[in-house]
C-alpha cells in the first residue's frame, strides 16, 4: 500500500509536469489527455477538454507523484489542488478505509469500476482532506 501525492491544475498541467520532471531529473512523463480517454456517449467530451491533461506522474526521488488538469467547469482553488491518493492491491482494505474516511465526510465518487481501475473512489474527510482510493492490480502504470 501507498500513499501518493495528486496534484490538479488549472490548464496548465503539462507545463508543470514538464518543469518538474526537468528540475528533479526525472525521465519523460507520459501523458494521457482527456481525448484519450474512452468515449462516453451520454458524457460528449467538449472541445476546451480535449487536450487537457487527464493523468500523468513523476517519480521523484522514490516518490509518486500523479498530476492532472482539472475538467472544464470543475472548481479550481490554488492551494487546495492536491489531494492524497491511497493504492492498494487489497478491495477489502480499500473499502474498509473508504467506509471510515466517509464518516462525517463527503463522498465525491463512490467506489467502483472504471477504465482505469477495477475499484476507484474519492472522499473528503471531515478534515477537508480529500483522499482518492485505487486498486492496484499490478498492471502497467502510467
Amino acid at each position: 500500500m501507498s500513499v501518493d501525492v495528486y496534484i490538479n491544475f488549472n490548464g496548465n498541467c503539462r507545463e508543470a509536469v514538464e518543469f518538474y520532471a526537468q528540475v528533479f531529473g526525472t525521465e519523460k512523463p507520459q501523458i494521457m489527455t482527456f481525448d484519450e480517454t474512452p468515449p462516453n456517449p451520454e458524457f460528449p467530451l467538449p472541445d476546451e477538454a480535449k487536450n487537457l491533461v487527464m493523468h500523468t506522474r513523476l517519480d521523484i526521488d522514490g516518490s509518486n507523484v500523479m498530476f492532472s488538469d482539472v475538467f472544464p467547469g470543475m472548481p479550481f482553488v490554488e492551494g487546495n489542488n492536491i489531494s492524497l491518493a491511497l493504492v492498494n492491491k487489497n478491495m477489502d482494505e480499500i473499502k474498509s478505509i473508504f467506509n471510515k474516511l466517509r464518516e462525517g465526510g463527503t463522498v465525491v465518487m463512490d467506489l467502483q469500476e472504471t477504465f482505469w481501475s477495477k475499484l476507484y473512489g474519492q472522499v473528503i474527510d471531515k478534515f477537508g482532506i480529500n483522499w482518492q482510493f485505487n486498486y492496484d492490480s499490478g498492471e502497467m502504470r502510467m
